[in-house]
């Protein structure tokens, strides 16, 4: 029989707020053994997700992008908005400033196959699941993937 995204998806969700702060995240994270959660506005709606990738321009800060100077002009070898962007994580204090925006997400209907494809092809670590009102109602993670396979 063919498993789908509700067959495997934690369910027991962990969730944080936009307005959560940076050090409460880092905290749940380190004491549940996780490596990511769901970001949800006040309407309850998912906004984000904050990983421990996003955390880690909290403790290696951040290199400006490298320039050229040439005929008093700066000349930008990488994307100036990148740094910006980094700068911003780096110096974040709370979830919403942090976290990477408009996550890929996955209804529970799904086959765990296409789940599996759409993490390995968008190089992501978890998939939030949502249900047909746009609800989180579960996340799908790399792991829970490579279980269900040990399980077969």
């Amino acid at each position: 029989m063919l498993k789908t995204v509700a067959d495997v998806m934690s369910s027991d969700l962990i969730v944080v707020r936009t307005e959560t702060p940076l050090k409460e995240a880092i905290q749940i994270l380190a004491e549940k053994r996780i490596s990511g959660l769901p970001v949800l506005n006040d309407a309850g709606k998912l906004v984000g997700i904050i990983s421990e990738t996003d955390l880690m321009w909290q403790e290696t800060g951040v290199t400006p992008p490298a320039y050229i100077m040439f005929l008093d002009s700066v000349i930008y070898l990488q994307n100036p908005a990148t740094y910006d962007r980094d700068l911003h994580k780096a110096l974040g204090q709370t979830v919403g400033e942090v976290m990477s925006k408009n996550p890929l997400t996955i209804t529970p209907n799904k086959s765990l196959k296409e789940a599996a494809k759409m993490i390995q092809d968008h190089k992501v670590h978890r998939l939030p699941v949502l249900d047909n009102e746009g609800k989180v109602i579960g996340i799908l993670t790399r792991g829970d993937i490579i279980r269900a396979m040990a399980a077969e």
